[in-house]
């Protein structure tokens, strides 16, 4: 996704059976709705807007989410 777009999220990829209690604990259920807010000067990690903060993935925990874009 490109700086200024939404999403929802979905569920869970396979990819993050590792981070998903980080994830879960951090806001990013299913049915949250955020948007792309700014990427690292060499693209890891994004910042995203979720329920009203903003939070910082990286791209290793961001592949595992499932995502619609809106």
């Amino acid at each position: 996704m490109k700086v200024g777009e939404s999403g929802r999220i979905v569920g869970f990829g396979k990819a993050a059976s590792p981070y998903r209690r980080k994830l879960l604990a951090m806001g990013l259920t299913p049915g949250a709705e955020f948007s792309v807010t700014r990427f690292a000067p060499m693209g890891d990690p994004v910042e995203i807007k979720i329920r009203g903060f903003s939070l910082s993935l990286r791209k290793e925990e961001a592949v595992g989410l499932v995502i619609e874009r809106l």
